[in-house]
C-alpha cells in the first residue's frame, strides 16, 4: 500500500538548511509557509503552495515574487501562525501527514507554544516538528518507533496527571509521571532498533536527536 503524500509548513524560527531539510521541502506535497516561513523558502528559490498567516514576518519582497494569489490571510491574533497554517493544510488541501520545519530553536515562547500545538494534537508520526539533528512528535495513547541503538531520546509532558511508560531504553520508565515541572526522562538512551512509549490520561512529547546532518 502507497503512503499518503507527507506535507511540509516551513515556520519562521531561525533555520538552518541542510542537505537532508532541503530534500524534505523540495519533495513536499503540498509545501507552505507560515508567514515568514517564507523567507527561509525563498533562501532556496522554492514556491510555496500557500503562504498562511497575518503577513508581518514576511519580508514585501519575497511577498511580491510570489504573487497574492498564493497569500491566504488568517490575521485574528487568538491563534500562531503555525496553528492557522496547519488548519489550512488539514482543511483546503485534505493531507493526512505533516512535518514543520522552523517551529524550533528561536524565541522560548514560540517554541513552547508549538510544542504545547504539538501536544494538543497528539497525531504520532503524522506531524512532526523537525530540525536537523532533532525531532518531536507527540502521542496520545501507545506508539513503536523505530530507533537507533545509543541514539538520545527524551520524554515529558505538560501535565503531572499523564501516565508514561517507557521500554526499549536504557532507563525504561513504568507508569510514571514525566511532567516538564517535575522529572521528565531527559536524555535517555534507546538500547533496540524498536522503542515503546505509551501514554495515559493525555499527551507525552517525545524528541529524538538524529545523526549529524549533511550541510549544503
Amino acid at each position: 500500500m502507497q503512503a499518503s503524500p507527507r506535507g511540509l509548513i516551513v515556520a519562521s524560527a531561525p533555520l538552518t538548511w541542510t542537505v537532508e531539510l532541503a530534500a524534505l521541502a523540495r519533495a513536499a506535497v503540498p509545501l507552505l509557509a507560515a508567514d515568514g516561513g517564507a523567507n527561509h523558502l525563498a533562501r532556496l528559490g522554492l514556491r510555496p503552495a500557500a503562504v498562511v498567516g497575518d503577513f508581518d514576518s514576511i519580508r514585501p519582497s519575497i511577498r511580491e515574487w510570489l504573487g497574492e494569489e498564493l497569500m491566504v490571510p488568517r490575521p485574528d491574533q487568538d491563534r500562531t501562525d503555525l496553528e492557522k497554517a496547519l488548519e489550512h493544510a488539514f482543511e483546503a488541501f485534505g493531507i493526512k501527514r505533516l512535518t514543520v520545519l522552523g517551529a524550533l530553536g528561536g524565541r522560548v515562547d514560540h517554541t513552547v507554544g508549538n510544542l504545547g500545538l504539538l501536544a494538543r494534537l497528539a497525531l504520532g508520526p503524522d506531524l512532526v516538528l523537525r530540525e536537523a539533528q532533532t525531532e518531536v512528535l507527540a502521542v496520545a495513547g501507545e506508539l513503536e518507533l523505530a530507533a537507533e541503538p545509543g541514539l538520545t531520546w527524551s520524554v515529558w509532558t505538560f501535565d503531572s496527571g499523564v501516565r508514561v511508560t517507557l521500554e526499549g531504553f536504557r532507563w525504561p520508565v513504568r507508569d510514571l509521571a514525566l511532567d516538564a515541572g517535575g522529572r521528565p526522562s531527559i536524555s535517555n538512551l534507546a538500547e533496540s532498533d524498536r522503542v515503546r512509549v505509551v501514554a495515559v490520561g493525555g499527551a507525552a512529547v517525545i524528541t529524538r536527536h538524529l545523526t549529524p546532518p549533511s550541510r549544503m
